[in-house]
Parts: C-alpha cells; structure tokens; sequence
C-alpha cells in the first residue's frame, strides 16, 4: 500500500509521519520545493516535539518519500490549507488543486480523503469533479471527509488516541475510509455522513471559541469593575457545574480563530451567536493593544520620556512557534505601527523573525519599564514579579 499527502504542514507531515512509522510507505506532496528538500534530508521544518526524530527514521528507512509531484497511489489525502478570501469567505481553491493534481492518477479502488477545514459541501463538491472529470471512476473509488482535532504541541499522541469523525459520500466510501484509519488510530472511529463530518469540524472549534469570548468579555468586565479576573473566574469555578475557560489576548491559530467563519459565511443568519463571539474575541486583541497605548503615554507624562515596552510572545498559544492568526503578533503590529525604537519583541519558540528583531526573554524583561505578556510560555513563569515595572498580564502568566 502507498499512502499519498498532499500538503506537509503541520498536521500532513505528523501524520505522514506517524503513518510510515507503522511501516506504511508514505508520499509527500508539497508545493514548495524547501519544505521537500528539508524532508528528504529528513529534517522537519516545523516545532512539535518528537517530529524530528519520527520523520528521520521513515526517511532513513525508506518509508517516507517527498516531492513536488505526486504518484500513483492507494489512497490518497489532501491536508492543505483553506485559507479566507474577501470578507471572510473560505477559499477552497487549494482543495480544489490538490484534487485536480490527483485526477489523472485514480484509479478504481482508491481511497480519496479530505483532512482540510471545509465548508459544508466541499467533499461533494470535489467528488462531483472527479466524476465529471473522470466518469468511468463514480461508484468505484472511495471519497470522504475525515478532519483532524490534534492540540499542537501534542499532535503525535492525539494523532493516534484521538477519537476521528470519518463522513464518506455513500456509506461505501465511509467503511473503506475507516479502514484507512485502523492503521493507525487507536481512538474510536465514528461514522458519518460527509457533511455532518465537514458541519462537525466546524462546530467543535466555533464551540471553543463561544467559550473563549464569554471568557474574554468577562476580563473587559473585570477591567472596568477593578476586579481581578483570574479570581473571578478561580471563585466561579469552584461551582460544580461551571466551568469557565482563562481570557487571553484574543484567539488564533488556523482552527478556533478561522473554522467559526466557514459556519457564519454560508448561515449568517442562524449563527449570530458565533458570529458575535468572533468579533469579541478579535475586539479583545484590539483592547490590548490600546491597552499598552495608554500605559505607554502615562508613563511618558510621568517620566518626561518614552518607555521601555517588552512584548511577551509572538505565537498563537504557549510553547509552541506557530504565529497563524496570532493575535500576539497582531498586537505587536499595532503598538509597533510608528516604529521599532523601545520595543523589546520576544519569542522564545522561534530564532528568528522576517519583521521583528528578537530579544531574548530575561533580557527582555531586565531592560523593559512596561511588559506586556501576550503569550503564557513556560519560560515567563520562571519570571519574578517586579513592582517597578509596569506589568500588563494579558495572558495571566502572574495572575495578578
């Protein structure tokens, strides 16, 4: 059997990965010729602990291959992304290229399956293709839809504990698919319909993201109240049946952050209160970006001269170096708008940045008279708290 990824970001290669680490001969397909390169030499061009070593046996062992082109295959998976275009629209157009890319190559008994965030209706969509495009292939291939729901920084076990939804476009396509995933998936295989599985992805991250906004308008409460909101929310919890999430300095990352757009760009209508959650948590990055504004002014008038400004964390969550959708670095962007002098930009997950000049994190906080912690990485824990400095604790790394 050969299994074939189009797209080695970070959920295909994990799970490339992990696949020919069963002993299953793998393919990788990717549009950009560094990622490949990397892989080949079997090296990684992400951070998610353990992934070195895992694509550097497969490699050695000659189960993991990579290209540009692709090859004939057994089954076939498309895991890249589905990014917005215009107002918040998803654009399924690399979907779309992945398949036209694997249309020539199908052949009778294939297994086509879809990973990629989808708007409901995309696998239908990319089956009607195929079958117009290749008639003499409807009824004898397999297609369906099977999203990941992986935490980065933990993806290799979740990869294989995890529970899947699989959704095939006949119940044909939704078996052979679960077959696919008994190689590997020690999780319970649950099976669907292709667009319950699609509608399924999208509600788990837009349920995430409710529960955040709830979190985050309550901090904006607390900060007008003068109350502590770590508190707070500590006292609330301590209800046998409540169960509220931290606040943050908003939501990123290609999942929570983006997969509630899919549900209110085709139902805007039926989905105000998801609607409604996305502009909170997006006003919530905002909020702390005039945050550090106004403390940075104060300190001016007080001080006769401009601070110091520590910016603690780039990513989109702790301990790891993926800056999608971060509304840290949306942040940084914002107070950063007139210039780089006084601001001391801190990401320890990543050497280096194509914008911002990176300072190392205790130097960082030494030097700066205002830091502002965006991101709770372990490493700022490791902090003191100093009463001389101006501390915004977005993140809650003090919760104080």
């Amino acid at each position: 059997m050969l299994v074939q990824f189009f797209g080695l970001g970070y959920i295909g290669l994990p799970t490339a990965a992990v696949l020919a680490g069963k002993g299953v001969r793998v393919h990788g397909v990717d549009v950009n010729p560094d990622v490949v390169e990397t892989i080949q030499r079997g090296e990684i061009h992400i951070v998610e602990p353990g992934l070195a070593e895992v694509v550097k046996e497969g490699v050695l062992k000659g189960d993991f291959t990579a290209s540009t082109s692709p090859l004939s295959a057994d089954v076939h998976l498309v895991v890249v992304p589905t990014p917005f275009k215009g107002a918040h629209e998803p654009d399924i157009s690399f979907v779309e290229s992945a398949t036209r890319m694997v249309l020539p190559l199908l052949k009778e008994e294939d297994t086509f399956i879809i990973e990629s965030t989808s708007p409901v209706g995309t696998t239908e969509q990319m089956a009607a293709l195929i079958f117009f495009e290749r008639p003499e292939l409807e009824g004898k291939v397999s297609i369906a839809y099977c999203p990941e729901r992986v935490l980065p920084g933990n993806v290799l076990h979740e990869l294989v504990h995890n529970d899947r939804v699989i959704g095939g476009i006949d119940e044909q396509s939704t078996e052979k698919a679960k077959e696919f995933y008994r190689l590997f998936v020690e999780g319970e295989l649950h099976g669907t319909n292709a667009r319950t599985a699609e509608l399924c992805k999208l509600t788990e991250n837009s349920s995430r993201d409710v529960q955040i906004a709830f979190a985050n308008e309550l901090s904006l409460i607390c900060d007008r109240a003068g109350i502590n909101v770590w508190e707070l929310v500590e006292l609330a919890n301590r209800h046998p049946r409540v169960n509220i999430l931290k606040p943050g300095a908003g939501v990123g990352g290609h999942c929570i952050a983006v997969d509630p757009w899919f549900i209110v760009s085709d139902y805007p209508k039926e989905s105000r209160l998801i609607g409604t959650a996305r502009d909170i948590n997006n006003y919530k990055a905002f909020w702390c970006a005039e945050k550090i504004r106004s403390s940075m002014l104060e300190f001016e008038l007080r001080h006769g001269r401009k601070p110091r400004v520590a910016l603690m964390g780039l990513a989109f969550k702790p301990n790891i170096d993926d800056l999608r959708e971060s509304p840290a670095k949306y942040i940084v962007q914002k107070v950063m708008q007139s210039g780089q002098d006084g601001f001391l930009v801190v990401e320890p997950n990543i050497d280096e940045h194509g914008v911002f000049k990176l300072t190392e994190y205790r130097e960082a906080y030494d030097r700066a008279d205002i830091v502002a912690f965006l991101v709770a990485h372990d490493e700022f824990h490791s902090l003191d708290y100093d009463n001389e400095k101006a501390i915004l604790d977005f993140a809650g790394v003090f919760r104080r």
